[in-house]
């Protein structure tokens, strides 16, 4: 496929700034019927307060704690392939703020935004994954939802190859002027911006502000098929087709077990799945897709590539649980290109 896109600034330091929830990932296994008495879509992204989240925590046991959030577990998939790359988001100061800060410090993941000593407690997000390794999200905002244009880290941002922003984020007015704020800036330093759809249902709410957002600002998109579904009002992704060639310079849209489509202006291309084993859980797939393919870029790479490399980490993380990795990704691509 023709190949337009690549980053026009190699002398930043900084290869990407991921702006986020901050959020601390719980992960629990449930059964169909706990997802039923719960009035919970398998599959959905639930927004609840402390108090839900307590009950259902109850009810549950969890095997597994570790610092998320879409664009966070993107940032720690790329600090983990080596680049230099900063998670901006808010925490409290509180255990699970003190635990977010410690865990995704650990990738070498740069994080520097001081945590809040008032207001609402640390993010959360109970990942409820049922037998067939679909997962079901129940997530208390708390903190991240005061997320505001002074928790931005301005001159980082000016000299950062690329700019990932997550829509989930558009959820809150402060964090959502945060989001525009930095999305200025980085358009003014030359600056790459990418935006992660992160949801169907967030697309569903917030359709016209995004397209909005992607003619004004946003160079790259990442999506699944319902999110491209969702933001076009169409059924199926070949009606999607002429809107995601003129979407933005860049679209990648994931397939699941079919890959994923790239599309570079009018051209495109589906780039085949890389299966490493038994489907355990998807929490972060897309994310950490996400994370290989920008690696790609970061590297300039072909286009394929860097969906092949994006394919190859996304099937090594649904063999698993949680969404960081439980072998070296720089190995398991060096290893999958010899």
């Amino acid at each position: 496929m023709r190949e337009s896109f690549r980053h026009s600034d190699q002398n930043k330091d900084i290869d990407l700034i991921g702006l986020g929830n901050a959020i601390v990932d719980i992960i629990v296994k449930v059964d169909d019927q706990f997802l039923e008495k719960n009035n919970l879509k398998k599959g959905s992204m639930n927004l609840v307060n402390s108090k839900e989240s307590e009950l259902l925590l109850t009810n549950c046991n969890v095997i597994k704690q570790l610092s998320g959030g879409s664009s966070a577990n993107t940032v720690v998939c790329l600090a983990e392939l080596g680049n230099n790359v900063q998670f901006i988001g808010r925490v409290k100061n509180d255990p699970l703020g003190k635990f977010f800060s410690s865990d995704i410090k650990k990738s070498k993941t740069i994080f520097n935004t001081n945590p809040t000593k008032e207001g609402k407690s640390t993010a959360h997000s109970i990942i409820l994954i049922t037998p067939d390794a679909q997962r079901t999200m129940c997530t208390y905002l708390g903190a991240s939802v005061d997320f505001e244009p002074k928790d931005l880290d301005l001159n980082s941002i000016k000299n950062s190859k690329y700019l990932y922003l997550e829509g989930y984020l558009w959820d809150s007015q402060l964090a959502k002027n945060a989001f525009l704020e930095a999305a200025k800036i980085a358009k003014l330093s030359n600056t790459k911006i990418i935006l992660s759809l992160s949801d169907s249902f967030c697309v569903e709410r917030h359709r016209e502000s995004f397209l909005e957002l992607i003619e004004n600002y946003v160079d790259i998109v990442f999506c699944n098929e319902s999110e491209a579904h969702s933001l076009f009002k169409k059924n199926e992704l070949k009606d999607c087709q002429d809107e995601l060639s003129s979407l933005c310079q860049l679209v990648v849209v994931t397939l699941g077990c079919e890959g994923c489509l790239v599309i570079n202006n009018s051209h495109n291309e589906i780039i085949k799945a890389f299966p490493k084993g038994k489907v355990i859980d998807t929490t972060g797939a897309g994310d950490i897709f996400a994370g290989g393919f920008i690696h790609g870029l970061i590297k300039n790479f072909s286009l394929k590539k860097c969906g092949e490399i994006g394919s190859i980490c996304a099937g090594q993380i649904i063999t698993q649980l949680g969404s960081r990795s439980n072998v070296n990704l720089q190995n398991l691509i060096i290893n999958n290109f010899d």
